[in-house]
């Protein structure tokens, strides 16, 4: 199966850069140098990743990540200056898989690229898990809350199905790192207060006092049954 990168970035010669690792990493790559355009190839080709500069012109990267998102969970890595840190926890807590700060190495971006695909891939138990009000059925990536439809990104599923298997147990954060990602977690331990924030905002009734989810001061974190 061939796997179709897009990349979205103004700077062409780093976008060229990328093309090169990720064609001789077996990738089939298409570029685009603004947002508008950017969206327009996501659109054609249906891509199995997007590799997302933020800073664009004509449409910014956080308002294509949202349109994006807006059709599909096609998996996306920002790419953000090492000192834009709003504009990272911004995209990270509207659910991005990855990032990637400029400088980087050909290398790390092509084992992020192939990390998140590996994440994205279906998740194998064929099964419903049920805690109160909130069911899980995995085989078909499908959350509800109160039976009504809550959509969740990958890394928000593997997440919730993690604290939904073990209610009222405290897990640290390297234990849902190791869960969730497997070993491919570089950088994510910084994100994961974000991720789990955002999950928070969709399954809680109110956000800032939860009921399921809660923090366990310098131990983690625990889902009350």
């Amino acid at each position: 199966m061939v796997e179709i990168i897009v990349i979205i970035e103004d700077e062409e010669r780093i976008a060229h850069w990328m093309q090169l690792y990720l064609e001789q990493a077996g990738f089939t790559t298409y570029f685009a140098s603004d947002g508008l355009a950017g969206l327009a190839l996501v659109q054609q080709y249906q891509p199995s990743l997007v590799v997302l500069d933020l800073m664009l012109p004509k449409l910014d990267g956080l308002a294509v990540f949202k349109a994006i998102r807006q059709t599909s969970n096609t998996p996306i890595i920002m790419v953000t200056a090492r000192s834009s840190d709003e504009e990272r926890i911004q995209g990270l807590e509207l659910g991005a898989d990855d990032y990637v700060g400029k400088p980087f190495n050909a290398r790390e971006l092509v084992a992020r690229v192939r990390a998140v695909l590996r994440r994205s891939q279906p998740i194998a138990p064929s099964q419903t898990i049920k805690r109160g009000p909130i069911e899980l059925d995995l085989a078909q990536h499908q959350c509800t809350v109160n039976q009504q439809p809550i959509e969740l990104s990958k890394i928000q599923l593997a997440l919730l199905a993690t604290f939904m298997r073990h209610p009222n147990q405290i897990l640290s954060r390297e234990q849902l790192l190791e869960a969730v990602f497997a070993g491919d977690y570089a950088g994510f331990d910084r994100s994961l207060d974000a991720h789990i924030a955002r999950l928070r905002q969709r399954i809680e009734h109110d956000r800032t006092k939860p009921q399921y989810i809660i923090t366990v001061y310098g131990l983690g974190y625990k889902f009350v049954d």
